[in-house]
């Protein structure tokens, strides 16, 4: 059952990233392309959040709060060949000092998106 848990926090970690990675590439490229979506203050409200909170944790040396509880509900167990192949994908073995100088240029360009592509007033 624990593990089943572990699975599930790497499908929402999974979600995560590529919620990251689309706003880094669909905001300048929905602003080039005239898409109104890219502009939703809500949205990109929320992918700045999400972008801080994990600079702010590698920062401050900490791994992500999923990351721990992945580990945590799967306590080491032998995983699917897929989700050990996920895993080579989304968990490098860099120091910390890496993933939050990489992770705080990545926020440093969303927030640069804020004001090149202005979200609209709500």
């Amino acid at each position: 059952m624990r593990v089943g848990f572990g699975q599930a926090i790497l499908a929402v970690h999974l979600l995560v990233i590529a919620f990251n990675v689309a706003g880094l590439v669909l905001t300048p490229l929905g602003a080039w392309r005239g898409w109104a979506w890219v502009r939703i203050r809500s949205w990109r409200v929320l992918h700045l959040a999400s972008l801080a909170v994990t600079a702010l944790q590698a920062s401050l040396g900490k791994a992500c709060f999923l990351t721990v509880w992945q580990g945590e509900l799967t306590g080491g167990s032998q995983a699917p060949l897929i989700e050990r192949w996920v895993d080579s994908l989304i968990y490098w073995p860099l120091p910390v000092w890496v993933f939050a100088t990489a992770y705080v240029a990545v926020f440093a360009y969303a927030a640069a998106l804020w004001w090149l592509v202005p979200p609209r007033r709500s």
